[in-house]
């Protein structure tokens, strides 16, 4: 006979995970528990007996569900969920008054069962999105072996976990470049407690000194560049689109010649969402890299590959973190626009699509990577104050700001005039342009560099339109 003083535990998912989890319940009685039953929004399973328990329903009668059985707690075990579907199941247990947990990842079942250690609290990431991309550490290692790889920006959030996944697949060596000493003193740290026999170098140093670059390859000599270094900050760039030009096309120039001179083999250049169509002066700097690199004539040696994302969750800078610090603070949390949507996916798996990308390129193409649908910005500012314990509104309120000079309401991954087809990794897609590339592409980047560095703003825009179709230079900066 059962124990009814026990937790009764309500499993969401009646799949292979939430088997498992009712089977770590089972044969763990020091928890003292009990699996009251299961939700399954398969309607064949309804009423199915699994195990000891059965399906009661779907997702959405939950709140009945726990009302009337008493349930004490509830794990969703849904492991290949969209956020959507994770969002919607933690809304509908705060409702119901419920504690809840969720299991791990795809990845974490496909290497092993669950186990009842690995069910956990829901984090952040669970709501915006899944994570579903392992780092292929085989193919890494036969692809970076007897290699020396050269990770610029190797300080900031996709170049520091970039770092990690190269290193974790032995390197003949790895150099970190950045010119914030301690953002690299702490990836070096991190390196080296994982792999203290690991051939690391660090270079401080900043992008445009043409002359650090050029010894800096010949000291090292990469085979293998990954360019990570940029000014991001979207608002910034548009006070000041000289230093954004200066920084992210006359550094990245310069670099990729530089490559191009000292024989390296493959260059990856990490570009961004809002270089599709785009609308701000930091958008338009990676775009116009993204054209450089289709109309580059090298010595034919290098490899170039683009790969485009949006935002990274947790990174510094973006808006999770913010959201988190806002919250700390009591409140506002500030939205630019109630419609405002973006682009979400994990440092983790946008470096390892990224390194991914530097394997199946063959030189030429603009990789994008799948990351799902858009994000709600304020649906997700809900769920992150719901998540950290506090009723939006009530207790922590909400501020529409407005759209920042250079953003945009809606953030797309790839342009109208681009094609998108398939490659050989089905998280990552090609777009083939279709629109023509200006005359003298290489000369009006030159011209946009020089009035750069007179830090004549006004006429960097109007350089800026004449390389890029359609972005408009009907603006002034803020002074």
């Amino acid at each position: 006979m059962m124990n009814e003083s026990r937790k009764k535990v309500l499993i969401v998912g009646a799949g292979e995970a939430g088997r498992m989890v009712a089977d770590e319940i089972r044969s763990h009685p020091g928890l003292d528990a009990m699996v009251a039953g299961f939700l399954d929004d398969d309607p064949a399973l309804s009423g199915e007996k699994i195990g000891e328990a059965i399906v009661l329903g779907n997702t959405a009668v939950l709140q009945d569900v726990v009302r009337n059985n008493g349930i004490g707690e509830i794990i969703i075990a849904v492991p290949t969920a969209p956020g959507k579907f994770v969002r919607e199941m933690v809304r509908r247990c705060r409702e119901a008054g419920v504690p809840y947990k969720i299991v791990p990842g795809v990845m974490e079942i496909i290497k092993g069962d669950v186990h009842i250690d690995q069910i956990r609290e829901v984090r952040i990431d669970d709501l915006l999105g899944r994570e579903t991309v392992s780092f292929d550490v085989d193919a890494a290692r036969r692809h970076f072996a007897g290699k020396r790889v050269l990770v610029t920006g190797a300080g900031g959030s996709i170049g520091s976990e970039l770092c990690r996944q190269i290193a974790e697949a032995g390197p003949e060596g790895l150099v970190l470049f950045g010119r914030g000493e301690n953002s690299i003193f702490d990836i070096e740290e991190d390196l080296k407690a994982v792999d203290p026999d690991l051939d690391i170098s660090m270079v401080i140093g900043n992008l445009t000194d043409a002359g650090k670059i050029e010894r800096v390859l010949s000291e090292y000599s990469p085979h293998i560049v990954f360019h990570a270094a940029a000014h991001k900050h979207v608002h910034y760039m548009e006070r000041d689109p000289s230093e954004a030009v200066t920084n992210n096309v006359k550094g990245s120039i310069g670099l990729i010649r530089a490559c191009d001179r000292s024989g390296v083999e493959r260059f990856v250049f990490i570009s961004s969402d809002k270089a599709a169509d785009p609308t701000g002066v930091m958008g338009a700097t990676k775009r116009v890299i993204e054209i450089f690199l289709s109309e580059f004539e090298g010595a034919d040696r290098c490899s170039y590959i683009t790969v485009r994302f949006g935002n990274v969750i947790g990174s510094r800078g973006s808006v999770v973190p913010l959201f988190l610090r806002q919250i700390a603070r009591g409140g506002p949390v500030t939205v630019s626009d109630a419609e405002a949507t973006r682009f979400f996916m994990t440092v983790r798996e946008a470096a390892s699509l990224v390194i991914r990308s530097s394997i199946i390129g063959n030189g030429g193409e603009i990789f994008i990577l799948d990351m799902g649908e858009p994000v709600n910005i304020l649906e997700m500012a809900r769920d992150i104050i719901m998540l950290t314990g506090h009723e939006p509104d009530a207790e922590i309120p909400i501020r529409i700001t407005g759209l920042r000079d250079g953003e945009k309401l809606h953030e797309v991954l790839s342009s109208e005039k681009e094609l998108l087809k398939p490659s050989e990794d089905d998280k990552i897609f090609s777009a083939i342009p279709s629109g023509k590339v200006p005359e003298n592409i290489t000369g009006k980047i030159d011209q946009l560099i020089e009035e750069a560095e007179k830090g004549d703003h006004d006429e960097v825009l109007l350089r800026l339109s004449a390389i890029i179709p359609g972005f408009s230079a009907n603006k002034r900066p803020l002074s």
